[in-house]
C-alpha cells in the first residue's frame, strides 16, 4: 500500500526527485572522499613532516567539504518541498473523496477517522518521505561506498563487516518486527480517543444536564490510558533499538582498534589507513543506523498508508452517471416509483414499496412514527442515499441520470439538523447561490422570520456566525438555514422537521409567508408536529417504512387509524376536528 501511495503521488515529482538524488550522491561521495584525504595527510604529511603537503591536502578537503555542504543543504532543501507537496496532494485527493462519498460511506468511516487518516496519517507518510529524501537516498551509497574504501584500506580487517553487519540487520529486524502490529493498534487508539474527545466535546450540555462528569472522565482516562499503554510498547521497542546499535557500533570500533594495532604493530598497515578505516566503519555503521531510523518509521508510515488507501480505494454507493442528463425540461414534478430503501447487512429494509408523486404548486406532507423512514426518504431525492430499488424521478428523468450540479439547483433541502459554517449571515446565506444581492437576502430573511434577530445582531448581514451556528439559539438556526434554501432559489423544497425548534405562531407565519414566496414550487415537508402539516395539500403517513395513507387532514382522519392516533396524541379531538 505504502508502495503504490507514493508511486501515484509523488510521479509529477520524478524531476525533484531525480535533483535530489544526484545532490545526495555528490555529497555522500565527498563525505566519502574525505577520509581518504585525511589519511594521505596523516602518512605522508604528519608522518613524513611535509608540512607543504598538509597545507595543499588540507585546502583540498576544506573544497570537498564546502561541495558536501552545499550538495546536503539543496538536496534537504528540494527534499523538503517534495515532500511538503505529497502531503498536500494526498490531503487533497483524500478531501475530494470524502466529498464524492454518499452519507453511507462516511457514516461507515466516522468523521474522527477521516480527520485522523487526513492529518496525523498522512503526517507519518510526509515524515517518511522527507527522511527518505535527507537520510535514506545517501544511506545505502554511504554504506556501499564505505564498504569499498574500507576494502582498499585494509582487506584483512575488513572481514570485521562480515561479523557486525548482520548481527546489527538481525537486532533491527527482530525490533521492526515487533513494532509493525503496535503501530497499527496506535493509529487506531488515536482513532478512538478523537471520537471520545469529539463526542465529549459536542455532548458537554447532555453530559452537564444528566451529571455525568466524572462517567466521562473515567471514559477518556480509560482511552487514553489505552493510548498511552501501547504508545509506552513502542517507545520501549524505540528505546531499545539505539542503545543496542551504540553497543554494536562502539564494540566494533574497539574490535577495529584492536586487530588494527596488531597489523601496524606487525608493520602490515599504516596509522593513517587505521584512521581511514575507522571512519569507514563509522560511516557504515552510521548509513545502518539510518537505515534503522527509516525502519522505524516505515511499520508506522505503511500501517497509515493502508488507511489512507481505504479512503481513496472506497467507491461510493451513489456513482455518478456516465451521460448525465444536463437539462430538465418540465419543472419541480418529484416522483417515488415504488422505492424501497435498505442498508448494508440489514435484515429488514427502511423503506419498502413506496409510491408517492409531489406536484408543482403544491404542499406535500410526510408524517410518521419516529423510525418510520421520514427522513431516509428525503434523503433519497438529492441523493444523500440511492434507493436500493425502485426509482426516484424528478421532472420524469431517474435521479441517478441527472447532472449533480442541476440536481442540486433543482433540488434544496433542509435538513432535521441545519448546520451553519463559521463566517458570517451573508456568506451563509450564500452558499447556495454566490451571486445572490443583498436585497434576495434579506426577502429571504423576512419570509424565513429570521429579519428581525438578524437586524439586532452587531453588523446585520456581516454578523459573525461561529462554526456549526452556536452563536445563535436553535430556532434562529433553523430560520436561517430555511433563509438559506429560499435565496438557492430551486424549484423542489424538501423541509426535513425543519421547524420543531420554532413556537406555533413563528411555525404559523413562517408558512404561510412560504406558501405567498414559493407558491410556484413543489414542497415537501417532513414534520413530528400536526399544526405544521395540517393544511398541506396531501399528507402521506409512513408507518415502519411503508406508505399506510395518503389524502388531505380530514380525509385521513376519518378513515385512517395511524393518522388519527398521532393527531389525538397532539390534539383533541375538537382541535383535530376544527
Amino acid at each position: 500500500m505504502l508502495v503504490r501511495l507514493l508511486k501515484t503521488h509523488l510521479r509529477p515529482y520524478r524531476g525533484p526527485i531525480t535533483l535530489v538524488v544526484v545532490l545526495q550522491l555528490v555529497q555522500t561521495l565527498a563525505t566519502l572522499y574525505l577520509p581518504t584525504l585525511n589519511a594521505d595527510i596523516i602518512d605522508n604529511g604528519v608522518v613524513k613532516g611535509d608540512t607543504g603537503y598538509i597545507f595543499r591536502i588540507g585546502g583540498w578537503m576544506l573544497g570537498v567539504t564546502l561541495v558536501q555542504i552545499v550538495c546536503s543543504a539543496a538536496a534537504v532543501y528540494f527534499g523538503a518541498r517534495t515532500a511538503m507537496a505529497l502531503g498536500r496532494d494526498v490531503r487533497a485527493a483524500i478531501f475530494a473523496k470524502v466529498q464524492s462519498l454518499s452519507a453511507r460511506e462516511v457514516g461507515h468511516f466516522g468523521a474522527p477517522s477521516l480527520i485522523t487518516r487526513t492529518t496525523n496519517d498522512i503526517q507519518q507518510v510526509q515524515m517518511l518521505v522527507l527522511m527518505t529524501f535527507t537520510l535514506m537516498v545517501s544511506a545505502p551509497i554511504m554504506c556501499f561506498g564505505g564498504v569499498v574504501l574500507a576494502l582498499h584500506q585494509d582487506v584483512p580487517l575488513s572481514t570485521l563487516l562480515l561479523v557486525v553487519a548482520p548481527i546489527l540487520i538481525g537486532v533491527i529486524a527482530i525490533i521492526v518486527v515487533r513494532m509493525r502490529p503496535l503501530f497499527r493498534t496506535m493509529q487506531e487508539r488515536i482513532d478512538l480517543i478523537n471520537r471520545v474527545i469529539r463526542e465529549q466535546i459536542t455532548g458537554i450540555r447532555v453530559i452537564r444536564a444528566f451529571v455525568r462528569d466524572e462517567h466521562e472522565r473515567v471514559r477518556f482516562e480509560r482511552t487514553n490510558g489505552d493510548l498511552r499503554d501501547v504508545s509506552l510498547a513502542v517507545g520501549r521497542l524505540m528505546s531499545l533499538m539505539f542503545p543496542t546499535v551504540m553497543l554494536i557500533v562502539n564494540a566494533s570500533s574497539i574490535l577495529v582498534l584492536w586487530f588494527g594495532a596488531h597489523r601496524i604493530d606487525s608493520g602490515d598497515m599504516q596509522v593513517g589507513a587505521l584512521t581511514a578505516f575507522l571512519s569507514y566503519l563509522m560511516q557504515i555503521l552510521m548509513a545502518v543506523m539510518m537505515a534503522t531510523f527509516m525502519f522505524v518509521m516505515i511499520p508506522r508510515a505503511e500501517v497509515c498508508a493502508e488507511r489512507i488507501e481505504e479512503v481513496l480505494g472506497t467507491e461510493s454507493s451513489v456513482s455518478r452517471p456516465e451521460t448525465p442528463v444536463t437539462q430538465l425540461e418540465q419543472h419541480g414534478e418529484l416522483e417515488l416509483r415504488d422505492v424501497t430503501f435498505a442498508y448494508p447487512g440489514a435484515e429488514v429494509p427502511v423503506l419498502a414499496g413506496i409510491t408517492v408523486t409531489a406536484h408543482p404548486g403544491q404542499t406535500t406532507a410526510i408524517i410518521g412514527s419516529t423510525g418510520a423512514g421520514k427522513t431516509t426518504l428525503l434523503n433519497l431525492v438529492p441523493r444523500l442515499f440511492d434507493a436500493t430499488g425502485g426509482t426516484v424521478l424528478v421532472d420524469g428523468v431517474d435521479v441517478r441520470r441527472i447532472d449533480e450540479p442541476l440536481l442540486a439547483r433543482t433540488v434544496s433541502m433542509v435538513p432535521q439538523k441545519p448546520y451553519l459554517f463559521s463566517g458570517t449571515v451573508a456568506s451563509n446565506l450564500r452558499y447556495g447561490r454566490p451571486d445572490a444581492t443583498d436585497a434576495e437576502l434579506w426577502r429571504a430573511l423576512e419570509v424565513a422570520q429570521a429579519a428581525g434577530f438578524v437586524r439586532a445582531m452587531p453588523g446585520e448581514l456581516e454578523a459573525p456566525i461561529a462554526q456549526g451556528g452556536t452563536n445563535v439559539s436553535g430556532g434562529q438556526r433553523q430560520r436561517l438555514a430555511i433563509a438559506r434554501t429560499l435565496v438557492a432559489r430551486p424549484e423542489i423544497y424538501l423541509f426535513d422537521d425543519s421547524f420543531s425548534a420554532l413556537d406555533y405562531a413563528t411555525d404559523a407565519a413562517l408558512r404561510e409567508a412560504l406558501r405567498t414566496e414559493i407558491a410556484d414550487a413543489t414542497v415537501v415537508i417532513v414534520a413530528q408536529r400536526v399544526s405544521t402539516i395540517r393544511d398541506a395539500d396531501r399528507i402521506v403517513v409512513l408507518d415502519e417504512g411503508r406508505v399506510v395513507g395518503t389524502g388531505t387532514h380530514h380525509e385521513l382522519m376519518d378513515d385512517n387509524a395511524t393518522y388519527r392516533e398521532i393527531v389525538l396524541s397532539q390534539l383533541t379531538e375538537q382541535e383535530a376536528a376544527a
